[in-house]
């Protein structure tokens, strides 16, 4: 078990999530950009949402605040940290798991019409553009696009 190796944690649990992937609940040893957001989140007032992520070196977060305060904290921020804004706007509590109820055929189906702009404004991409993309039916996409669709904007508005 790799996480029982390292010698920064002090105990950890995962837990699978039937099949959609796992949860690891880690207790470990401060690292130092972990360190500096819990600070930065204390000093500005500002609310560290979970999950964090950590991969390749790098710490990955949610932090909510109001503008003024988000602004205050990126002021903070030493020179020599790096950071970026990956995304700013109204915060939505668990957004993040709006398309986890998607099977992994409707996600891939979804994610496409995305990236080739079928939802953009004037459309950029028909069912047909998508179908011949991944291979399958126009009908195919409709009825895939169709459930996704229904799954993430029932999640929206409940």
């Amino acid at each position: 078990d790799a996480l029982g190796e390292q010698p920064e944690v002090f105990d950890h649990d995962v837990v699978d999530l039937a099949g959609s992937g796992y949860h690891a609940f880690v207790q470990a040893e401060s690292t130092e950009s972990g360190g500096f957001l819990l600070d930065i989140a204390y000093d500005h007032t500002l609310i560290v949402d979970t999950p964090l992520e950590f991969a390749d070196d790098r710490l990955r977060a949610t932090l909510v605040g109001t503008h003024e305060n988000l602004r205050a904290a990126l002021g903070a921020v030493p020179d020599g940290l790096e950071f970026s804004v990956d995304d700013a706007g109204t915060y939505i509590p668990g957004s993040e798991d709006l398309l986890s109820p998607l099977t992994d055929r409707q996600l891939e189906v979804f994610e496409t019409a995305v990236q080739e702009g079928y939802y953009d404004v004037p459309r950029q991409a028909t069912h047909k553009d998508i179908a011949e993309n991944l291979g399958c039916a126009p009908s195919t996409v409709d009825e895939h696009l169709r459930k996704a669709e229904s799954r993430v904007v029932t999640g929206l508005i409940q």
